[in-house]
């Protein structure tokens, strides 16, 4: 098996190929440069001009991405000439009053979504990670740490599935390696997953105890509210002794929801049943008449909390479709105004 092929290639990237040069992977991000693995070795490597022009933010390289390098003559260094079309994309919504999305993992598999069985398990985050994964590509697998730490899981299971119909959902520890081998079987077969979460949740111990050897730093939890500090500072994908990939990813604190409108109706498939089946296409879900979600509510199959998180989510999506299109009116605005300016400068020819 050749370096690439233990990396996930086969066949169907191959087809993917449309300029000259030597096939790799990104497997580490930082700033405008890429560590891409090749057959030939590892390139620190930057886009060409040509790509950069004619091509968005959203379309540079990221970890996970297969490319097509140019090798620069007698230096380990190459130029990005191609990114191959992906597979799978998870984004969130950039921080901050902008409608940018912030690309975090690519061709991902699995998407590990990681929380700790302390207090960082928040069921409310959960969906909102499960709304990103259903719209990214990938398929989802909760993956609950600190199994050792815990006495009794079974309430935390039964909130993860109250919330993630059919998703698989492993408890697992990084110190008695309970649930590893699960995991490592997940990945065999040359897979990549993702590890996605907040700061404190063991995501670098995981990737330790799957690789049987540490290769990620870690920092201690403060005990008094189980949060942590950023182990993780830029994206990396490193490559399993057992075989498999993962992605490891900075702990993300704050989580902006996309455009996942597709993800909402399958994260949220039982709020969207009981909506549909509504007497009023356009209910309200307050005080119309024939409300199926208020019913719901009032017999105790549907949940408050949960309806609340929905309504919530449906909000913000509405509002980053709202940032969004004025972003667009914006740029579409500053363009006509460069083209009026440009066309007041050309000299009128005289006839």
């Amino acid at each position: 098996m050749t370096i690439i092929e233990n990396y996930g290639w086969n066949e169907k990237w191959q087809e993917k190929i449309e300029t000259n040069g030597v096939t790799g992977r990104v497997v580490l991000e930082h700033k405008n440069l890429y560590r891409v693995i090749t057959d030939q070795g590892e390139w620190l490597s930057s886009l060409a001009g040509k790509f950069t022009h004619s091509h968005s933010k959203k379309e540079f390289p990221c970890v996970g991405d297969w490319v097509v390098v140019e090798k620069m003559p007698g230096e380990e260094k190459g130029i990005i000439h191609q990114v191959l079309p992906r597979i799978s994309s998870f984004s969130r919504g950039a921080a901050g009053e902008t409608s940018d999305i912030q690309t975090i993992a690519v061709n991902v598999d699995y998407a590990f979504l990681v929380m700790s069985l302390n207090h960082d398990f928040n069921v409310r985050r959960l969906e909102r990670y499960l709304l990103a994964t259903w719209d990214s590509g990938a398929n989802p697998i909760v993956v609950l740490t600190k199994r050792d730490q815990c006495e009794n899981i079974e309430p935390y299971l039964k909130e993860v599935d109250s919330v993630a119909f059919g998703v698989p959902v492993h408890a697992v520890s990084s110190v008695t390696l309970e649930g590893i081998d699960e995991l490592q079987n997940v990945l065999a077969g040359s897979k990549t997953g993702a590890l996605l979460g907040s700061s404190g949740v063991g995501k670098s111990s995981l990737i330790n105890a799957l690789a049987g050897t540490e290769l990620m730093a870690v920092q201690e939890i403060r005990e008094d509210d189980s949060k942590g500090r950023h182990t993780t500072t830029h994206r990396e994908m490193v490559l399993l002794p057992t075989g498999g990939l993962l992605i490891d990813t900075p702990g993300m604190r704050e989580f902006q929801l996309g455009d996942y409108s597709e993800g909402v109706e399958t994260g949220f498939s039982d709020v969207e049943t009981l909506a549909e089946t509504c007497r009023f296409r356009d209910c309200a879900h307050g005080n119309e008449p024939g409300c199926a979600i208020r019913e719901a509510l009032e017999t105790g199959e549907l949940q408050p909390d949960r309806f609340r998180s929905y309504v919530k989510l449906k909000r913000e999506l509405a509002h980053m479709e709202r940032k969004s299109d004025l972003a667009a009116q914006k740029s579409a605005r500053s363009k006509w105004k460069q083209i009026t300016k440009d066309s007041r400068k050309r000299p009128v020819k005289k006839r």
